[in-house]
């Protein structure tokens, strides 16, 4: 069986076979123009009309573009826009409802609109809304060269139509507006990239002429240019100084060096206006230049000069000249105006570095070197107490201050030796240069070498640059060198030679380094002990030990504790966000009785403890931290409430448990997780012996 013909078909067959090609089309035409092609065919044989047009709603603007193809020609007539309220296209999308024109002759509204389309010839038309669930998007129309009275059915169908269109027509506005935001994102893309590349060229570049020629390269891509050039503004005078250029093609008299007079030149504008200056064609020659100048010779017919701020500060302009006479378009302008103030911190941080080079003796001098630790201000009044043995220590530091005599200060730890140090330091005619600190316990002793006297580049692995030591840091100044009891046997003919000649050697130098620095030495330990068991030279002992200052513990100054107490709380109270005004006089009783081993240390770390349980004014020591107000030497170590009696119990119960049995997988050490020695060492220490039977 052949299939029947369209013209035997019945009508509604026919128009839903021709909505059927409408969809097909949709789905297979990305532009409108195509669109609409494919729709004279397909329409035609359902609906008769000679012109299909397209009118697309633009809000934002208020207006109404029209797009009308002729059947006859197949030509789209040229895109022309009205507005809105002007147009039949706005009175459709304003109603949503179709309008049927039957004789544009004997319509009176909208009559600019309605004279151009008698002018097409279009006699009768029908305009039908596109609308879509998200927004309106305009009318579709068709129209005839003769009267026609169009049907109910045939504006139904061409609703139907309508629809179908709406959708391809949103999907082309939208894929439109996707192709624009990605044109812009390609640039914004490429803009960006240009910028990254300038930064990681002025980042890698500190040499003006390299940095002006990766700055023209990256410029090249985007803006089309014949030079570029740096001009600063240099000890202040009426001229700007070539420091830079880069040229696309042969020698320009804008050599490095060349004076450019600031009264009289485009770059000597942009730099007095503080503001970016642009010179065309005719202006750049009227104002600026002869035939004979260096610019004109070249054929440049266009100049862009930018000023080079930092801060209020001028440095000079980046300059950038063309053979174009319309190179330097708004946008072109706003690049080079980003690149410029990239480009002018890189020419300062340039500046400054050069400065830096060029100072870098006395900068070496002033030190190089970050010092462990900021110096400051500490005068006696840090130190608190009133009693006759502090007063005592208060005054030797007062008479050996002035001095440039070693001092070894001597006390147990935490008794704060550190302070004395610093009040003694603060007391000299050194205070003006540096207190540096070393703690010789805390720093591993083969690196302590290293750390006292500095080394050189390759000395050993992993010294790959120099390093400056304690004692260059300290030239000037006070060296405290605290714990000094643990420094090294081989290391101290070292330092005994630096205290008696004032002189060393690098490790890995052969350069002897003059200093001049005062001593300040703390030990806890005994070093006279320490010399007779040969741990401690002799030699050594006698250059430290030249004024002795004895820092008594705080159980020998009791009478200091309540102030100290006080002074503590007053501290604390501020960063802690505490009102503690009340500090209970059988709480400063008790602790005046303790024997405190960790000396004024334990106090100010008790008292802190203190502050974060006392949430009301009255400071709340926990007392029975310190095993009561008893001397821990006169604690009865059999007491289960000390430290001591708590350890020989648990071990006395193990004992008991395994029958006294001490090693093996059964025994008291198994199972209080230690060696048999260790338990052994233990028992003999808290004085532990198995009954007799």
């Amino acid at each position: 069986m052949h299939a029947p013909s369209a013209t035997s078909q019945p009508p509604h067959v026919q128009r839903f076979q021709a909505l059927l090609s409408v969809a097909e089309s949709i789905t297979a035409c990305r532009e409108l123009e195509e669109l609409f092609r494919r729709l004279l065919g397909q329409l035609q044989t359902v609906v008769d009309f000679d012109f299909l047009g397209l009118v697309i709603y633009e809000p934002e603007r208020g207006v109404a573009k029209t797009r009308v193809l002729e059947t006859a020609s197949m030509v789209l007539a040229p895109r022309h826009e009205n507005p809105i309220e002007e147009t039949p296209a706005g009175w459709v999308i304003e109603s949503q409802q179709p309008l049927i024109v039957p004789d544009t002759a004997a319509e009176t509204r909208w009559p600019g609109v309605m004279a151009e389309i008698r002018q097409r010839g279009i006699v009768s038309f029908c305009s039908l809304p596109l609308t879509t669930a998200r927004r309106r998007l305009g009318t579709l129309a068709f129209g005839r060269h003769e009267p026609v009275t169009y049907t109910a059915e045939d504006v139904e169908f061409m609703g139907e139509v309508a629809k179908l269109v709406a959708v391809a027509v949103e999907n082309t506005l939208n894929f439109d507006d996707a192709q624009v935001l990605q044109q812009q994102l390609s640039s914004e893309r490429d803009h960006l990239r240009l910028l990254l590349d300038v930064t990681n060229a002025l980042v890698s570049n500190v040499d003006l002429a390299e940095l002006i020629s990766v700055v023209s390269m990256a410029l090249q891509r985007a803006i089309p240019h014949e030079f570029t050039s740096l001009a600063l503004h240099e000890n202040d005078g009426d001229h700007l100084v070539i420091r830079a250029g880069a040229f696309k093609s042969g020698p320009h008299d804008c050599r490095e060096g060349k004076l450019i007079p600031i009264s009289n030149s485009p770059f000597g504008q942009a730099f007095t206006a503080r503001q970016t200056s642009v010179f065309a064609d005719d202006d750049l020659r009227a104002r600026f230049l002869d035939a004979d100048h260096p610019l004109c010779r070249a054929g440049i017919r266009s100049l862009c000069c930018v000023p080079l701020m930092v801060r209020d500060r001028v440095l000079g302009t980046l300059n950038v000249g063309s053979l174009r006479p319309d190179a330097f378009t708004p946008a072109a302008v706003g690049l080079i105006e980003e690149v410029a103030r990239q480009v002018a911190v890189a020419v300062a941080n340039a500046l400054a570095f050069q400065q830096i080079a060029e100072l870098k003796d006395k900068l070496a001098e002033e030190r190089l070197y970050l010092e462990s630790e900021i110096r400051t201000e500490h005068p006696f009044e840090e130190i608190i107490g009133e009693s006759r043995t502090l007063a005592r220590i208060l005054q030797q530091a007062e008479v050996v201050a002035p001095t440039d005599s070693t001092v070894l200060i001597l006390g147990e730890t935490g008794t704060g030796k550190e302070l004395i140090a610093r009040a003694i330091h603060d007391r000299s005619g050194r205070r003006e240069r540096t207190f540096v600190k070393i703690n010789c316990a805390a720093i591993p002793s083969g690196l302590l070498e290293s750390e006292l006297f500095g080394h050189e580049k390759g000395a050993f692995t992993g010294a790959i640059a120099q390093k400056i030591g304690r004692f260059e840091v300290a030239n000037g100044g006070t060296l405290f060198l605290d714990e000094v009891g643990e420094i090294p046997l081989e290391l101290q003919p070292k330092l005994l030679r630096v205290l008696q000649e004032q002189e060393f050697e690098r490790i890995g130098g052969t350069k002897t380094i003059k200093v001049d620095v005062r001593l300040v030495a703390a030990t806890n330990r005994d070093l006279a002990r320490m010399v007779e068991e040969q741990r401690f030279r002799d030699d050594l002992y006698y250059r430290v030990n030249v004024f002795p200052i004895n820092v008594p513990p705080l159980r020998e100054r009791s009478e200091d504790i309540p102030a100290l107490v006080r002074y503590f709380v007053q501290r604390l109270a501020r960063p802690m966000n505490r009102n503690v005004e009340v500090i209970p006089s059988d709480t400063l009783a008790a602790l005046s009785r303790y024997r405190w081993p960790g000396n004024v240390r334990e106090l100010a770390n008790l008292v802190e403890r203190a502050m974060i349980l006392s949430p009301g004014r009255t400071l709340q020591v926990p007392l029975s931290e310190l095993n009561g107000p008893r001397a821990p030497e006169t604690a009865d170590e059999n007491d289960p409430l000390t430290l001591k009696g708590i350890e020989r119990a648990h071990i006395l119960r193990a004992l008991d448990e395994t029958n006294w049995t001490l090693g093996g997988p059964r025994g008291a050490a198994a199972r209080l997780g230690m060696k048999r020695t260790t338990l052994q060492s233990w028992m003999k220490r808290l004085g532990i012996t198995r009954p007799a039977a």
